[in-house]
């Protein structure tokens, strides 16, 4: 293995057990001893900014969040993408057309027009209540980074006619994601590397959705988890034991890295 400088992990499934909701402590310390090892450690999720969990006192180097559409460290944003407006308002209507709200997510709040219960269950996995907003309409309006609404893959079709520049990134089969069509974590993944001068094989990457795919085929070393699915695994390098296993953890042992 190259000598690793930094390294990009998924949250639900990858540093956190779907089923306990919360990060172990053997993976708190992993954490912290890859950076004691100088590797920077960087948070990537499909998740917003105000739904990351608290790490107990682990200070990532980088967030990479909304599947990359907004990516920052603790001094400046680095990479901000938003969805095309048109985009915004097409896919609203085509979410109402099929009787499904949808979630906008800007830099600083998440607005609801509606709920139901995939929404709500697809909220509670990060811990979080939809809430309708009153003013939905203005915040549609305004830069959307990522649209989160319950769904089906048959409904994939009519949420995305007539929309120009956006895709969907689905690790649930209730819910979705719909991002910038030149975004995705893997993209945000090769952004970042360039803009820190770091090579692709200095880079690790571990996760177990189907929008991790990109990101591991965009790093040197993609690890997917035991739990991941098996389209997951197939795309990943390599695979490590499931995170209820404390596989992160197994790999990096391993491999030396701690």
């Amino acid at each position: 293995m190259a000598q690793i400088k930094i390294a990009f992990f998924d949250i639900d499934g990858t540093m956190i057990d779907m089923q306990k909701k919360k990060i172990s402590g053997r993976m708190v310390q992993t954490l912290h001893q890859l950076q004691q090892n100088g590797i920077r450690i960087c948070v990537a999720t499909g998740r917003a900014p105000m739904t990351l969990p608290c790490f107990q006192d682990v200070a990532f180097d980088l967030w990479l969040t909304f599947n990359g559409s907004l990516c920052y460290d603790s001094r400046r944003t680095l990479i901000r993408n938003p969805l095309l407006p048109s985009d915004v308002h097409t896919i609203i209507a085509n979410a109402r057309s099929i009787n499904r709200p949808v979630s906008l997510a800007t830099a600083s709040r998440l607005a609801a027009n509606g709920a139901d219960q995939d929404l709500i269950d697809y909220y509670a996995i990060s811990k979080q209540r939809v809430e309708n907003a009153e003013d939905f309409d203005e915040v549609a309006c305004q830069d959307v980074y990522q649209i989160m609404m319950g769904c089906r893959k048959e409904e994939y079709a009519r949420i995305m006619k007539d929309v120009q520049n956006a895709k969907i990134a689905a690790w649930w089969d209730r819910a979705a994601d719909i991002i910038p069509a030149n975004g995705g974590k893997g993209i945000a993944v090769t952004a970042l590397l360039r803009q820190l001068g770091l090579r692709r094989e200095e880079a690790l990457a571990f996760g177990d959705g189907e929008n991790d795919i990109d990101m591991l085929q965009a790093v040197g070393h993609g690890v997917a988890m035991g739990n991941a699915s098996q389209a997951v695994k197939q795309a990943a390098e390599e695979c490590c034991g499931p995170v209820e296993e404390e596989g992160i953890t197994e790999y990096c042992l391993r491999h030396h890295l701690i």
